[in-house]
């Protein structure tokens, strides 16, 4: 029994503690941080779902607002970096299909990307 009654007020000490340190003394600090502040992998990883988008649902004005949210100083030019250096790289061949796909959008198709290009079909 005393071994009992000796836990139960350890537990309430621990969690007395516990809540104290976890709320007043270390409390969670959230911060919002800017799309800008995305490491370059994410970037790429940002790039290639807003290009999917765009190749489901051909929104240009969509893709190039949310691609804003990166605040380069050019945007297609971006597009068109991503897209060659996914290509130089050998990345899936789906996400450099929608990267294409989004390049052509914005006008900056350029040779090395001709090979990856959808051509809708005809008939």
């Amino acid at each position: 029994m005393r071994f009992l009654v000796s836990f139960l007020i350890a537990l309430l000490i621990g969690i007395a503690i516990g809540l104290y340190l976890g709320r007043v003394q270390f409390p969670v600090q959230v911060t919002d941080s800017p799309m800008s502040s995305l490491a370059p992998l994410y970037r790429d990883d940002y790039a290639v779902m807003v290009a999917l988008a765009y190749a489901a649902d051909r929104d240009l004005a969509g893709a190039l607002d949310r691609l804003r949210l990166l605040e380069v100083d050019n945007v297609a030019q971006f597009i068109q970096d991503t897209t060659e250096r996914f290509i130089s790289t050998s990345r899936s061949v789906s996400d450099v299909r929608a990267l294409v796909t989004l390049a052509e959008g914005v006008g900056r198709l350029t040779p090395i990307m001709e090979p990856y290009r959808q051509v809708g079909a005809t008939g």
